[in-house]
Formats: structure tokens, C-alpha cells, sequence
């Protein structure tokens, strides 16, 4: 099956057109800058212009970086508060014409590494923690291949600060840590996970998971902690897959 994912972040709007048995690209991928404040009319033009792009009809599934729950935005720690209680995935079938199956953007990073990443080996036992290190910090966990959905580790309190005020890929670069300081902050904030999961794995995700080899190997843990093996497609691909599996 051949389906449209869209990731939705906070500097672009890609997408690309997946094939969800294999996780490969149908032709290259797409992307279109986010629009300032990401207010719901403008992303949603944005979105259209990236389904005309690829004259695609069909499902959309859609990466969103917000707890969302039959389509409809719950949070906005990272988007204009205009999306809270708002129904995207009418929004978005309204702007493209398209049905449109939304998901948490770490969520779908989850699932595509899952599928076919780093997580495969897991995916009828064990537990999986997936983390996405960028503007943010993403949660998604896993539990014998079933996605607990819109986790938000991220908020969770680490020295009286969410977790990603002090951890997330955007605080190394705004306070210019080097990869030890920051990994030591990142350190903390993984024993605070550890100690309430207990994951048999954890995927580190995010942009910044290309350079994993300058801080992971800083971060001890009892679980077997490994780079994401997608980057920066996972949430494009997992878009698509977790579509593909909601129709069927």
C-alpha cells in the first residue's frame, strides 16, 4: 500500500510518499517551511500545497506534535495554542481534500522504528522506549509491539523544570553545551525514565540522533540504549504506516 505521510515539526513540513510494506520512498521526499506561530490555517495551506505537490489523493497520515485523539489537538507546548480542542484532521480533509489520520509525531516515529528499525526485534515482547531529542523532547513507549499512545515524558518534572526545558536538543544548542555537559543533563533525565519504565530498550530519536556517536556513548543505562536507524524519515514513514493500519 502506497500512502502519503506528513511530519509536521517546528522549522519544516515534509512529506513523501511511503510504501508501507517496505517503509521505502516512492520518489524523493518533500518539505516546505513551517509557517511562523504554525497557526491552524496556514499549516493546513502548507499541508495542501504538499498533497498538490505530489497529486496524491488518497489517505493522509499526518505526524503532529501534540497529544492528539481521534484527530482532535489536545496540547500545544511547541504550536500556536489556536489548534487546542481543534478537530486537524477535518482541518486538513477541508484543505486537501483528502481523509486524514493524525498521530503524535513521536508516536510515529515509534512505530516506523518499530517496523523497521531499531525496534523490529521487539515487537512481540519486551518494552521500548522511544525518545525524539529536538525542539522538544518525544516520547513514545511500546509494550510487546503495541504503542501506548500521546505519552508525554517530555513534561515530565526534572529539578522542577519539564524535562525537555533542560535536555532537549534545542537547550544544547541555545545554551551551547558541549556534547559532555548536555549528555550529563540527558543522563538525568534518562534514570528518571528508567526508574519508572523499566524498558528493555530505548531509541534515541531526533535530528540529533545523526550524531549520536558524540554523547551516546556518555549515557549509561541498564537497557540496551541504541540511535534510531531511520533519522529524520521516521516520522514520515510511521505517518503513513500507522494510516495504512487504521483503514484497514
Amino acid at each position: 500500500m502506497e500512502v502519503l505521510g506528513i511530519d509536521v515539526g517546528g522549522s519544516g513540513i515534509k512529506g513523501a510518499i511511503v510504501n508501507t510494506e517496505t517503509g521505502a520512498f516512492k520518489g524523493e521526499r518533500f518539505r516546505l517551511p513551517t509557517p511562523e506561530k504554525a497557526k491552524p490555517e496556514a499549516v493546513g495551506d502548507v499541508i495542501s500545497e504538499l498533497v498538490a505537490h505530489f497529486s496524491y489523493k488518497g489517505i493522509v497520515g499526518v505526524g503532529f506534535p501534540s497529544v492528539v485523539i481521534g484527530g482532535v489537538v489536545y496540547t500545544a507546548a511547541n504550536i500556536s495554542e489556536n489548534w487546542l480542542k481543534l478537530n486537524a484532521a477535518e482541518l486538513i480533509k477541508k484543505k486537501t481534500g483528502c481523509p486524514a489520520i493524525m498521530i503524535n509525531d513521536a508516536d510515529a516515529a515509534g512505530v516506523a522504528e518499530m517496523k523497521f528499525g531499531a525496534g523490529r526485534e521487539f515487537t512481540s515482547h519486551g518494552v521500548v522506549l522511544m525518545l525524539t531529542l529536538g525542539t522538544g523532547i518525544g516520547s513514545a513507549i511500546f509494550t510487546n509491539g503495541v504503542l501506548l499512545p500521546n505519552t508525554e515524558f517530555g513534561h515530565m518534572k526534572i529539578r522542577g523544570k519539564d524535562a525537555e526545558h533542560r535536555s532537549s536538543d534545542a537547550v544544547r544548542q541555545i545554551k551551547e553545551l558541549s556534547w559532555k555537559s548536555w549528555a550529563k543533563r540527558l543522563q538525568e533525565v534518562i534514570s528518571a525514565y528508567e526508574a519508572l519504565l523499566w524498558p528493555d530498550l530505548i531509541i534515541v530519536g531526533g535530528g540529533v540522533s545523526k550524531e549520536s556517536k558524540r554523547f551516546l556513548p556518555m549515557i549509561k543505562t541498564r537497557a540496551k540504549i541504541v540511535p534510531a536507524e531511520l533519522l529524520n524519515q521516521a516520522g514520515i514513514v510511521g505517518a503513513a504506516v500507522f494510516a495504512s493500519q487504521q483503514t484497514g
